[in-house]
């Protein structure tokens, strides 16, 4: 059986997972950040990094001793490498190789975006190909994941993403942050068509998505209201939250359709932080059911940012034979689309 060491450190999360090959989660630790950044409103980078230098260490000892081994039986040691904040990717990627080098063990570069991607074969095993959802602070995207290493993106945000609209919402209503699952908790308890939000290139024939409008109209609402009672607050949670999942409904809607013509994938999967919305998954899955394709999304502790997602995509390169360079930089951008097995080291 071989063992991989998956670091995680792009964010706000300092995370260290031991998979192995069977898909078997052997450690599994996060340490979360947000009362760092709390006070704040939402994520400081050079905070970030600094709890990422003190928290690393402490983090990988729990992580061996829940896992019962030794670091010296790891077959490779994999980590986050971008895209991501990159004070933290930093941090991450070099003790990362540091352990590499100091074992003679392969070091794997993962970028986090694939990383959420394949978390659903580690769960569910997807087989390829399939039409990925990825929603989180930071990112937003309808991407075709044709095999590992390979993916194609067919429509993105255009200004900010699902996960940043809903911390900025958040923090207007007084919800702090994060500001998503302050959100999803308001909005069971409120009318979703209390307040009639925009829904930008709703109209359009494209994948892409716009939300800034949306955070706009829901701030200016905001504004306007001379007291956030309880119930203000919960029904423009709800408005919100319902708005959010139109948009995400109909731009997949639109990227199903392109693929009747051709072969349609068997399985619709959603990935990232928002993925752990439960009003989002409902509708993504009632969706794939008009259109006879699996639904699948990973268990709500693995869509947030951890070590296991990056562990289980080191596996997969492990298993091809790949590893990467010890000098193989980190990067604050690292679009999925551009992702090269050239520049790996075959084993």
């Amino acid at each position: 059986m071989k063992l991989v060491l998956g670091i995680e450190t792009s964010c706000d999360e300092t995370a260290c997972a031991i998979v192995r090959d069977d898909g078997k989660i052997l450690g599994h630790v996060v340490q979360s950040q947000i009362k760092d950044h709390k006070a704040f409103g939402g994520v400081v980078p050079e905070i970030a990094a600094r709890a990422h230098l003190d928290l690393l260490a402490p983090c990988l000892e729990a992580c061996l001793e829940q896992a019962g081994v030794p670091l010296k039986n790891m077959s490779a040691i994999a980590a986050t490498t971008g895209p991501g904040l990159i004070g933290g990717v930093m941090v991450g990627a070099t003790f990362a190789k540091g352990i590499a080098f100091g074992l003679g063990k392969p070091f794997i570069a993962i970028n986090h975006l694939e990383a959420h991607a394949l978390t659903v074969r580690l769960t569910h095993d997807v087989p390829f190909p399939f039409v990925l959802l990825l929603v989180s602070g930071g990112h937003c995207q309808i991407i075709l994941a044709k095999r590992v290493g390979d993916y194609q993106i067919l429509g993105s945000t255009i200004d900010d993403a699902v996960g940043e609209a809903f911390d900025k919402t958040a923090k207007l209503l007084g919800l702090g942050y994060p500001g998503g699952p302050a959100i999803e908790m308001k909005a069971k308890k409120g009318d979703p068509l209390a307040y009639s939000l925009p829904r930008p290139l709703v109209g359009k024939k494209a994948c892409d998505f716009s939300f800034s409008g949306l955070k706009t109209a829901a701030r200016l609402i905001i504004e306007k209201q001379l007291e956030l009672t309880e119930e203000f607050v919960c029904d423009l949670s709800a408005s919100f939250q319902k708005t959010v999942g139109d948009s995400l409904v109909q731009k997949l809607t639109f990227a199903l359709e392109s693929m009747l013509s051709k072969e349609m994938p068997g399985h619709l999967v959603v990935a990232g932080g928002v993925a752990s919305n439960q009003y989002l998954r409902e509708r993504l899955e009632r969706l794939a059911g008009e259109y006879g394709v699996i639904f699948a999304a990973a268990d709500r502790s693995l869509c947030t940012d951890n070590g296991a997602m990056v562990a289980w995509a080191g596996v997969e390169y492990l298993n091809k034979g790949l590893a990467s360079p010890l000098d193989t930089p980190s990067k604050p951008r690292w679009p999925l689309d551009t992702l090269s097995i050239d520049s790996m080291v075959r084993l």
